[in-house]
């Protein structure tokens, strides 16, 4: 299912609105290529957010900036990144970076797990949730790398940037 700026998914919610719409656009592309909606999802508010630190809102500190792009300057993200998403295929592993792989925090038979993204094996396992949100913070910020954390039914819940 397609998302727009009024229907998008509910764990899009809490991103600022300039995220959001990236994250939106980007989920998009990755649907229209096969993704799994959940996983559409993650890697997209994964990419949003890294797209926000690498660029910079500068209308707040200069309006002017943005008015002087010619509207060929403007659009100039939009074909690479729509390229780039076409030439990948699904069953590629996407990280936020090339130096290392997001971690998920998911739901098992008997508990919680903690898994390199891509992968089906788990990194280790715990009793509750918590546990795992806790390990996987501090894994987190020791690699330098992104937790999602799913809810109970397997849906993106959150992530966790160190």
């Amino acid at each position: 299912m397609p998302w727009n700026k009024q229907d998008y998914p509910v764990s899009m919610k809490n991103l600022k609105p300039r995220i959001r719409h990236k994250a939106i656009e980007i989920a998009n592309a990755l649907l229209e290529d096969g993704y799994e909606e959940g996983r559409a999802i993650a890697i997209a508010t994964a990419k949003a957010e890294e797209w926000d630190e690498n660029h910079p809102d500068h209308k707040a500190s200069d309006s002017d900036s943005s008015s002087h792009k010619s509207s060929s300057d403007k659009h100039k993200e939009s074909p690479s990144l729509e390229s780039s998403s076409r030439d990948r295929r699904h069953s590629e592993p996407v990280s936020s970076s090339k130096s290392h792989h997001n971690i998920h925090v998911v739901p098992t038979d008997s508990g919680w797990a903690i898994k390199q993204e891509g992968e089906s094996d788990y990194y280790s396992s715990y009793d509750t949730k918590a546990e795992a949100v806790d390990a996987a913070r501090e894994m987190s910020s020791k690699k330098h790398i992104r937790a999602i954390i799913h809810n109970q039914d397997g849906q993106i819940a959150r992530s966790i940037k160190s």
